[in-house]
């Protein structure tokens, strides 16, 4: 993941709108299992994200 090319607010937008599809009762368990693989992949690109800024801040103090 390139950090100058991945959209922070997108991902957390993606992870909202997979949130309530899920929460949906009437979600079957093939779109609930691709939703949650998609969410998981979204979470550690926001970590890898956000680890990344955090040790561009640490260098500049």
């Amino acid at each position: 993941m390139d950090s100058n090319t991945f959209d922070y607010a997108k991902a957390i937008a993606e992870l909202e709108k997979i949130a309530a599809e899920v929460e949906d009762p009437s979600v079957d368990l093939d779109k609930m299992d691709s939703a949650l693989k998609r969410s998981s992949e979204l979470v550690e690109q926001c970590r890898a994200y956000l680890r990344s800024a955090r040790e561009k801040l640490d260098s500049l103090v």
